[in-house]
């Protein structure tokens, strides 16, 4: 259950959240290494880089809003599959910049089409 080639959006937010349904969050994973780039909504630009241990991640995130605020923060989450195959990341932030902490919920786009192996 790799994060590598993800794409998600915020499925769910918390009221102290700037993401939105709009935000895209785009993962690259390397081991225990996780990075993404996101954007949308009221986000011009963020990403977040953290490690990976089995299914929980902890990371921090830096974002510059439509704006031109620059916040950032830490979190940790969890990853699971879904009943449908895709992704879902639950996420407990905290902002180290203002106040603020709750819960975002982060779903795959899609399942990722597997190709058969030959």
């Amino acid at each position: 259950m790799t994060l590598d080639g993800v794409t998600m959006f915020v499925s769910s937010t918390a009221e102290q959240g700037v993401v939105g349904s709009d935000t895209r969050l785009r993962f690259i994973e390397r081991g225990s290494r996780v990075f993404a780039r996101y954007a949308g909504g009221a986000i011009a630009r963020g990403c977040l880089i953290g490690r990976r241990t089995g299914d929980d991640l902890v990371f921090r995130y830096v974002q510059r809003e439509a704006s031109g605020e620059l916040h950032a923060g830490r979190s940790t989450a969890r990853v699971v599959r879904r009943s449908d195959g895709r992704l879902r990341i639950v996420e407990q932030f905290a902002w180290t910049t203002r106040d603020g902490s709750g819960v975002n919920v982060f779903d795959e786009v899609q399942a990722r089409q597997r190709s058969p192996r030959y």
